[in-house]
């Protein structure tokens, strides 16, 4: 029997550099848009004939910060049961598994097949960090992948806090107006994690080249600064 190695086709570019602040689920925060850049050797447009037909994809993907060597746990903290909880590993979408493999369904929004790094994709409500490879995209097909009847166990329920978001707009300013929407989907999301309730605390997150920074008390994310993006070794 012949193997195969699993290789990389694609990688995403997304406005997250680091993992905090990405939506903890795909679909999440639809304003957001993501290319997937093929690698060299899979930029054929003859591979993505039809696709366009389709709405939806899937993702098939490395959690390429979470790879860990040696022994795997099979109990995991899921941070909406306050990371104080331990659950099977195959009960959650932890990136801590014994293959760090994610998936995920977004918006097909547009195929593009000129430019530099053409044929590429445009998608819409990505959950994962700038540059993460990509293994696979596969179409969703509403008939099979549809079920909404479906139980979701202990998170059932989305639990995603919606926050109102008081942005002044002279800061607001300072975010490029296409990503402007997005970010804003993403703060009122709550990115803080789900055990984390500290309102004197300013959280920093990475944007689209830039620092945005605030705090959250009774319900309400006040952006109090925007700043260029930290650089490394600076």
């Amino acid at each position: 029997m012949s193997s195969h190695t699993m290789e990389v086709i694609a990688r995403i570019r997304t406005d997250f550099p680091d993992k905090f602040g990405i939506p903890r689920q795909s679909g999440l925060v639809e304003t957001l848009e993501a290319d997937i850049v093929f690698e060299p050797a899979y930029r054929n447009a003859d591979a993505l004939r039809g696709l366009e037909e389709y709405s939806h994809i899937w993702l098939i993907w490395q959690f390429s910060r979470s790879v860990r060597e040696g022994d795997w746990s099979p109990t995991v903290r899921p941070p909406r049961l306050g990371g104080n909880t331990r659950m099977g590993v195959f009960a959650t979408r932890s990136p801590f598994r014994p293959n760090p493999i994610g998936l995920s369904c977004v918006r097909l929004k547009k195929v593009v097949l000129s430019g530099p790094d053409g044929p590429r994709l445009r998608v819409c409500g990505a959950d994962l960090m700038d540059g993460t490879p990509i293994y696979d995209i596969k179409p969703y097909l509403p008939y099979a992948d549809a079920h909404p009847e479906a139980v979701g166990g202990f998170a059932r329920e989305d639990a995603g806090e919606t926050l109102q978001v008081e942005f002044p707009s002279e800061l607001l300013s300072r975010i490029l107006p296409a990503k402007q929407q997005g970010l804003l989907g993403v703060l009122a999301r709550d990115p803080r994690p789900a055990y984390q309730n500290k309102p004197e605390r300013v959280y920093r997150m990475s944007f689209a080249g830039m620092d945005v920074h605030f705090r959250v008390e009774d319900g309400v994310l006040r952006v109090c600064d925007v700043t260029e993006q930290n650089k490394p070794n600076e």
